[in-house]
């Protein structure tokens, strides 16, 4: 199915992810079904989305006109059926555990039209898995939208192993008529590209609290000066139980080496998960936390984080989950707040001061993840 044929679009769950792609359906001008398992929840979506839509009236982004027809061409659902039965594209936004996806893509596959492109919205799961439960697999992918999904540009769009090139192609098509800036991820790998190159940073992280010092305020004190949002800070803003989840997830699939480390656990089993618990690696209950500059570590610097991005993003061009380095750098600077990929970061610092600070790393935690490829050590890779 090629993006003109695309009239209707279903999403499946009305969460903070699953409202922001529905909002950015009814904005590109589609028919979209938003549903949820209970009405208390759909109803807490549609509320998003209005507030939202009303926000960009008052900035002067969107006429009382067009808001007006943006909700016209939203249907709330909690009937899983009349919400999928004419949809052309089903996205789905359900919790992230695997079990409760094949189930969802196995109603999908039995409700919806032959026709329909089935994506899943997962930021780590693997697309072939989920894609095995249905009779289509090559209308099966991932569309993998970074919250919240109304502002961030970046969409992932991830092949599974027998996903269709032109069903790829639509779902890129499709998330550029929402205004976003899509990449295609060509092989079914833990993290894509955004989560992927980001492991090792947490993975860092990690470490730090395992050896003591600095402090999470003194790492992200040095870190001040060229971030928005400091490295901790971030952990918190996001939620320390998801950087758990990921090391773990990551330790599974990739390498033992990203088991989180003791105090992660503690103070996800303590509920102290940080801006949304009020307390983390901060203190939140005033508010965003303030960081001292002064109070700056000498032991690490920003290079260390981009030596690691950097690293990791070779080992995707070597395994073929991208094979364009452009793309990798399309893709980190538009999925946060850095405007810049590493690629470009590299070239203009040099590979080997960036090698150089890997093998620092490596030898430090006695981690293999941390050590320099063969593509990162030739520095060669040019955008």
């Amino acid at each position: 199915m090629k993006i003109e044929a695309i009239k209707k679009i279903a999403v499946i769950g009305a969460g903070d992810m699953g409202n922001g792609i529905a909002q950015l359906g009814v904005m590109a001008g589609y028919q979209v079904a938003m549903r949820d398992v209970e009405e208390r929840f759909v109803e807490r979506g549609m509320t998003t989305i209005k507030k939202s839509l009303e926000k960009l009236v008052e900035k002067g982004k969107l006429s009382p006109a067009e808001r007006d027809a943006a909700l016209g061409r939203l249907a709330p659902q909690i009937d899983l059926a009349a919400a999928v039965r004419e949809a052309d594209f089903v996205i789905e936004a359900v919790p992230e555990i695997m079990e409760l996806k094949k189930q969802v893509f196995g109603d999908l596959d039995r409700l919806t039209p032959p026709q329909a492109i089935l994506a899943t919205n997962t930021s780590n799961m693997s697309i072939s898995e989920i894609a095995a439960v249905t009779k289509r697999p090559a209308l099966v992918l991932g569309m993998h939208f970074f919250n919240p999904a109304v502002l961030m540009k970046l969409v992932e769009v991830i092949k599974g192993e027998k996903t269709a090139a032109e069903s790829a192609q639509t779902a890129l098509d499709l998330a550029l008529k929402m205004n976003k800036a899509p990449v295609l991820v060509k092989k079914d790998s833990p993290g894509f590209i955004y989560n992927r190159v980001n492991a090792p940073t947490g993975l860092f992280l990690s470490k730090i609290t395992e050896e003591g010092h600095p402090t999470p305020e003194e790492f992200d004190a040095a870190m001040k000066a060229v971030m928005p949002m400091t490295p901790f800070e971030l952990v918190d803003y996001v939620g320390i139980d998801v950087s758990y989840h990921s090391l773990s997830y990551f330790a599974q699939v990739l390498s033992p080496e990203y088991a989180p480390s003791a105090l992660f656990k503690e103070k996800v089993q303590a509920g102290n998960l940080g801006k949304k618990t009020g307390r983390g690696f901060f203190d939140w209950s005033q508010g965003r936390p303030v960081i001292d500059p002064a109070k700056a570590t000498a032991e690490y610097d920003v290079l260390h984080l981009i030596a690691l991005q950097v690293n990791e993003a070779t080992k995707l061009l070597d395994e073929g989950v991208v094979d364009d380095p452009k793309v990798i750098d399309l893709a980190m600077a538009n999925g946060g707040g850095a405007g810049i990929g590493p690629f470009t970061l590299a070239q203009s610092i040099g590979y080997e001061k960036l090698v150089a600070k890997c093998e620092e790393l490596a030898a430090r935690f006695r981690l293999q993840v941390f050590k320099p490829t063969a593509t990162m050590r030739q520095g060669n890779i040019i955008v």
